[in-house]
């Protein structure tokens, strides 16, 4: 795995260096852009608006700052270097928080905390982390681009977490105008809320849409015809009361199902540990004898 980021942990007067390995892989479908009547590859190129849109070359090409209406600021990579100080280039630890207290809204990218050096401080501070449920805040530079960030740490894993700044936070539109929410449909809503709880167990989803998509290219290559994807129809309702009605008796009917087969499960699991032991103690017995 390569590492995004080559950093350093600063706690108090502690300094662990540190790499970053991205967490989370983009794992899409690529698609080419085609001219429909010739069926050849559509490219996109660099152009000059000001030059008749001649191509410019990647060599040529800088980073600039418009402050007016036409007129530019360059900034060479060397500038960017320049105003960063030696606490911009570390992750220094400002404060530590409890992991409730911060919004999943402000979440943005997650990165693996990899030390290259300073081990036992790295474990030392995981383990006093993890044994006193905090989160570390600090702010550093990546790349050229300054962020906010939590660290964290979860079953002897530290985690980095990029934040969001408070005002990159957009305003929710919709403003709750305090519906009156009626008693029994309340109850009713919560005993099917309680029906479809569990643990959440992220590999039991799939990506269903890329396979389909996956199966529908096929299909494309075979040069045979996509057919609309089976849906099944939803239950008419004529009123808010008997959606949540008819829903209480879907999810009761679910959970049963789900309890029975957890039943037969353990049942199951039961039956072949007292098929092991008795193979076992007839091994045994013959052994003996």
């Amino acid at each position: 795995m390569g590492y995004s980021y080559k950093t350093s942990i600063n706690f108090g007067l502690v300094y662990i260096p540190v790499n970053l390995a991205v967490a989370v892989r983009e794992n899409n479908i690529s698609f080419n852009m085609l001219d429909k009547k010739t069926m050849s590859r559509v490219q996109y190129k660099k152009t000059c608006v000001d030059c008749n849109n001649k191509e410019v070359e990647p060599k040529n090409i800088v980073k600039a700052y418009q402050y007016e209406e036409g007129k530019y600021v360059i900034f060479e990579e060397s500038d960017f270097e320049k105003i960063k100080t030696n606490k911009d280039k570390n992750i220094t630890i400002e404060h530590f928080a409890t992991l409730s207290e911060i919004d999943p809204i402000f979440y943005d990218k997650s990165y693996y905390v990899v030390p290259s050096g300073g081990y036992k401080a790295f474990s030392l501070l995981k383990r006093a982390m993890e044994e006193l449920n905090k989160v570390g805040i600090a702010k550093t530079i990546l790349g050229n681009k300054e962020v906010l960030i939590m660290l964290r740490v979860k079953n002897n894993q530290m985690y980095l977490n990029t934040l969001h700044f408070f005002d990159e936070i957009a305003l929710n539109p919709y403003q709750d105008n305090d519906t009156e929410v009626d008693k029994n449909e309340l109850e009713l809503a919560k005993a099917i809320i309680n029906n479809m709880t569990s643990s959440f167990k992220p590999a039991l989803y799939q990506n269903e849409y890329k396979e389909r998509l996956l199966q529908a290219i096929e299909t494309k290559i075979r040069g045979q015809e996509l057919l609309p994807a089976r849906e099944e129809q939803p239950n008419q309702v004529s009123s808010l009361l008997d959606a949540l009605q008819e829903s209480l008796k879907q999810t009761t009917k679910k959970k049963l199902k789900a309890s029975d087969d957890v039943i037969d499960i353990e049942s199951k699991e039961v039956k072949r540990t007292r098929k092991r032991t008795t193979t076992k103690k007839t091994k045994a017995k013959k052994n003996d004898a």
